[in-house]
């Protein structure tokens, strides 16, 4: 089944290490179980994604690769102090 997107976060054609800071903002701005889908052209993602989402807590629900393009689903889960 696939989850209600609550927000979606166009960020083709940037760099590292933009993808993620952007992620970032757009998840503090959400609340707690709502799913952001972020869109990338950057290789990297797929690596600073998983790891920002292992150190935050959040949960990546999907990530996808297709046609050069990344595509992640993110919830967002209550940080843990």
């Amino acid at each position: 089944m696939f989850p209600q997107i609550n927000q979606e976060l166009d960020l083709r054609g940037l760099h590292d290490p933009i993808p993620v800071l952007k992620t970032h903002h757009a998840i503090d701005r959400l609340n707690e179980g709502d799913v952001l889908l972020v869109i990338t052209t950057d290789r990297g993602a797929l690596m600073d994604l998983n790891a920002y989402c292992s150190q935050t807590g959040n949960i990546l629900l999907q990530s996808i690769e297709e046609a050069g393009e990344f595509t992640f689903l993110i919830r967002k889960h209550k940080r843990l102090n």
